[in-house]
């Protein structure tokens, strides 16, 4: 069959390909509430082009959806964000990011499955929306970490203060980052990965 007059489907970028030294790969669910910078996180950190699947808000979502800061964002996720990020020559990690409205939140449990950790995103100005997302991963077994994202007209405070608000275990890292800024996000995969790897040796990881 002759196929001439088809478009072709281009092969994969040679950015995008695997590493050949890679010998370890591991799923990262970026989680939070509605505009904390999930899609910003993977966007910034990702070494491939980032699958997004943000969709424009409409006036249909009116009264269903979080309205914060819709003032300046635009576009929701409705399905995930999607990344990867090699944090040494062998270990690649899969990011996954949620989406934060909660007609989404049904997604989920299928992002969560397989995850070996999770960064929780907060906006210091609504913590009230980490509460669910906390406890989802508490009831899944997925081991977090809470990374405050801090933005430009957001309230400063000291971590502690917001772990006491948060009600964190004590043991569970809490840290700032600039979700924009690829160093700061990487740091924020690398403290989850030093908690793993804590936990590993606590025999706590499954």
């Amino acid at each position: 069959m002759d196929f001439k007059g088809s478009d072709t489907v281009p092969g994969p970028r040679v950015e995008d390909q695997l590493p050949q030294t890679t010998t370890a790969a591991a799923k990262i669910v970026i989680v939070g509430g509605f505009g904390v910078g999930k899609t910003t996180m993977v966007g910034s950190v990702s070494e491939i082009k980032p699958l997004t699947t943000e969709e424009t808000m409409t006036q249909a979502g009116i009264g269903v959806d979080d309205d914060f800061g819709s003032d300046t964002k635009t576009a929701t996720t409705v399905a995930m964000d999607f990344g990867r990020i090699r944090i040494t020559e062998q270990v690649v990690l899969y990011l996954f990011g949620t989406p934060g409205q909660e007609r989404f939140w049904f997604l989920w449990n299928g992002l969560f499955e397989g995850a070996l950790g999770a960064v929780v995103l907060v906006d210091a100005r609504r913590l009230e929306v980490s509460y669910e997302v906390m406890g989802r991963l508490e009831e899944g077994g997925v081991p977090f970490v809470v990374a405050v994202n801090t933005f430009p007209d957001g309230p400063r405070y000291p971590l502690e203060d917001l772990r006491a608000a948060l009600d964190l275990a004590p043991d569970v890292p809490i840290v700032e980052c600039d979700a924009r800024r690829r160093a700061s996000s990487r740091d924020v995969l690398m403290t989850l990965m030093r908690f793993l790897h804590t936990l590993s040796l606590r025999g706590s990881l499954i």
